[in-house]
């Protein structure tokens, strides 16, 4: 399974600071990921050859990625949640092994009700069943509330830039 845009490699702050230039590029391609680079050059007045090597730089650092993003249940995936988590142990280790998961395409560290978020999609109820099991039973949980979403509204990573 592809895995979601949201799903970046995580870089300590401040370790991959993007120019403003690069930053332009950045909203360029949120914009329209299949933009090509000449016409990115030409918006933020640089060569094709030099907007080409600084995406493959914004890549390689896990500023951004270029993925097709799509609605799961448009694609026979009949079930897609999300999964609040409280735990008593390690919240680092316990978000690695849920990454670690196929079927679990974000998961994030929280603060307030719940230590952690992890949205998952599922082919349908009874996969999503045998999914909380091995969510339930990974070490440190004590519980698990589950968030199912019947109807996708709005999806959109075109945020810009600061």
């Amino acid at each position: 399974m592809a895995r979601s845009p949201r799903m970046l490699p995580s870089h300590p702050p401040g370790s991959v600071v993007p120019d403003d230039v690069s930053k332009q590029i950045i909203e360029q391609l949120q914009q329209d990921g299949r933009r090509s680079y000449a016409a990115i050059g030409k918006a933020v007045g640089l060569s094709e050859a030099a907007v080409r090597q600084r995406v493959q730089r914004l890549q390689d650092a896990g500023v951004m990625q270029i993925v097709a993003v799509t609605d799961p249940l448009t694609l026979g995936f009949r079930r897609q949640a999300l999964i609040a988590i409280k735990c008593d142990g390690d919240l680092e280790k316990l978000a690695d092994h849920l990454a670690d998961m196929d079927e679990i395409d974000y998961v994030v560290i929280t603060a307030g009700s719940f230590d952690l978020l992890a949205e998952v999609v599922c082919e349908d109820d009874d996969h999503l069943l045998e999914i909380l099991g091995q969510v339930r039973s990974a070490p440190s949980v004590t519980s698990t509330e589950t968030f199912v979403y019947l109807k996708l509204k709005k999806q959109t990573y075109s945020w810009g830039t600061r």
